[in-house]
């Protein structure tokens, strides 16, 4: 899909959200992309805590095409629903938990793991590549793991 329709909906995204309290960040491979990496682009995954899944979906209701409730899956739980604005796929996720060694994790804190890209004069919030990196090992996902962690050394942002 055109990159133009990403950024334009993710401008509508960021205009909701900025003017609402709603803790976010973007996380996935449009992630990957605002921040570098070579990737191709889906969709737009934005990742929140379980409050702002619900909000999210308050706020864009008339794009909801999975309302949000609480999803579980082999290695991942969270609150999750999708929208659909102008044709992209938009996932949300609150409260993303993974299970490690047979116990789930605590909810992930994105305050902590949260850094800033500008495109097009916007300031969007993403997860760092040293915490994706982390999370995909931790869920087995060993493939992307590997890609993200030779992009970061070979872009000397060394994990």
């Amino acid at each position: 899909m055109d990159k133009a329709i990403f950024l334009k909906v993710l401008k509508k995204i960021k205009d909701k959200l900025d003017d609402s309290n709603i803790n976010w960040v973007l996380t996935g491979s449009f992630s990957f992309a605002l921040q570098g990496m070579p990737v191709e682009v889906h969709d737009i995954d934005v990742q929140t805590d379980e409050r702002g899944a619900y909000e999210i979906e308050r706020l864009f209701e008339k794009y909801v095409i999975r309302k949000v409730e609480f999803s579980q899956a082999e290695k991942i739980r969270s609150h999750f629903g999708a929208l659909m604005i102008d044709g992209v796929k938009v996932e949300i996720m609150g409260n993303i938990q993974k299970l490690v060694d047979g116990v789930w994790e605590e909810p992930v804190d994105i305050k902590k793991h949260k850094k800033f890209v500008y495109v097009q004069g916007m300031r969007i919030p993403v997860l760092s590549l040293d915490y994706e990196y982390q999370a995909y090992k931790k869920m087995g996902r060993i493939e992307k793991a590997e890609m993200i962690k030779e992009w970061l050394f070979k872009n000397k942002n060394m994990i």
